[in-house]
């Protein structure tokens, strides 16, 4: 299984692994140990397009029978035919996102299942590609906004939230396995039930609405039965998360449901935002982000932004680095726009060069790096509970409340000196930060 893109792809694939599981198939760790590849693709920006490309093209080298699913399986070339199947013309067959059935179907067609009468075995909590303390829990799939730099919706279809009985018992399964930390993700969080009209499902024989704020709630209260976390990701800030904050803050689900947010603020420009068809009201998401802070202090607020977006003047590029500064975000990432086959932006006027574009980008990334290590160097004397990834003998490397895996920073952790203060990963420790940088924190158990 060779498995690309973001984290909605991963839980792709790993519904389909243990899907394979189930059925008796096993996972093979090499190409040579393999009688058939499945690739999940992504096909969001150019860059991601090659790389699936140049992974299906490594796959059919080393192995000569794949399966080819995901994102870019839903792409159609200029000609309109299907890209894989155009520049891959011996791939076995090619899905597109979020399908497990027709890729079983595929195998099904080329490595008939084997029989076994003992193939029970799959754990509750499924195949999992992430180390077995953090989980990554789907909610939702596909999107009701259009947002004219991205092609998601024509790929992942509009919005359905899946059954809230149903997230619960994965999560329960996940939590039963040992997950630490548990991150919700979707293409818009905070839409969660709105394409059923938050109907009143039943979890544990008590009423829950497919609504954010109830599934946060519920969660929480899960993860504290398991000395658990969990973290919220694709966050919309709309007026709905104002309920979510208190339970970051106060009450027995502090220390449970995380005092963070990963919120896709893209511009803060009313006119960029209204090109790329975004929300255009910077002023009260301001406010917003003022009155979170002032209910939850320790809220840690990440985002991603696009400069350089076609029309975007000198003078709007400014006003996203004032925004920058008067959120005083705590995270961020952002890209210089690139145009993607198939979005409508590609059709608005004033395409900026490549230079300009980029050279945006650096200088937001830049201004990012010196607020962030201004703020961090805030940690240093400060002990802070930190979820333990990896563990050698130059010591562990773990994370805090305000770090997502793979996307935000990490804490180096020293050596235990005494035997009393061992740890492993999974291990929630206290650490005592000693340094910081920009991105990173050192510290001592």
């Amino acid at each position: 299984m060779v498995s690309l893109g973001c984290p909605k792809a991963l839980v792709d694939s790993e519904q389909i692994m243990t899907q394979l599981r189930a059925e008796g198939y096993e996972i093979s760790g090499t190409y040579d140990g393999a009688d058939l590849v499945v690739v999940n693709t992504c096909g969001f920006i150019d860059e991601a397009v090659q790389e699936s490309l140049d992974a299906i093209g490594e796959a059919l080298n080393e192995n000569g029978k794949v399966i080819v699913t995901g994102c870019l399986g839903a792409k159609k070339s200029a000609s309109g035919t299907g890209l894989i199947e155009e520049v891959h013309p011996k791939v076995l067959a090619v899905t597109g996102p979020h399908a497990t059935n027709e890729v079983m179907n595929a195998v099904h067609a080329h490595l008939p299942k084997p029989h076994d009468p003992f193939t029970d075995l799959v754990p509750p909590a499924g195949i999992k590609l992430t180390p077995r303390h953090y989980a990554y829990l789907k909610i939702s799939e596909g999107c009701n906004h259009r947002c004219t730099f991205c092609i998601i919706p024509s790929m992942r279809g509009d919005l359905v939230s899946r059954p809230v009985a149903e997230v619960m018992l994965e999560a329960e399964n996940l939590f039963k396995s040992g997950v630490k930390e548990l991150l919700v993700i979707s293409q818009d969080t905070s839409a969660y039930g709105v394409d059923v009209k938050y109907r009143t499902g039943f979890w544990n024989g008590k009423p829950l609405k497919t609504r954010m704020t109830d599934l946060v709630g519920a969660l929480g209260e899960l993860a504290a039965q398991y000395g658990a976390w969990v973290r919220l990701h694709y966050v919309y800030p709309y007026p709905s998360v104002d309920d979510v904050i208190p339970m970051m803050a106060e009450g027995p689900l502090r220390g449970h449901v995380l005092p963070y947010l990963d919120v896709p603020f893209q511009h803060a420009h009313p006119e960029v935002l209204k090109r790329m068809k975004r929300p255009a009201n910077a002023e009260k998401v301001l406010e917003r982000v003022k009155t979170w802070r002032e209910i939850c202090p320790d809220l840690t607020i990440r985002s991603t932004f696009i400069a350089g977006f076609p029309g975007e003047t000198e003078e709007q590029f400014q006003t996203l680095l004032d925004f920058l500064k008067e959120a005083d975000l705590d995270r961020v990432g952002c890209f210089a726009y690139s145009p993607v086959e198939g979005a409508s932006a590609n059709e608005l006027d004033g395409a900026l060069p490549d230079d300009v574009r980029e050279e945006r980008r650096a200088r937001f990334m830049e201004l990012a790096e010196e607020l962030s290590a201004k703020r961090m160097k805030k940690k240093v004397g400060k002990t802070l509970k930190v979820l333990v990834d990896e563990v050698s003998t130059d010591g562990g490397i773990g994370r805090t409340a305000a770090d997502a895996p793979e996307i935000d920073g990490v804490v180096y952790i020293a050596p235990a000196t005494k035997a009393s203060k061992r740890y492993k990963a999974g291990d929630f420790v206290s650490v005592k930060i000693t340094g910081a940088d920009g991105h990173d924190l050192w510290g001592e158990v």
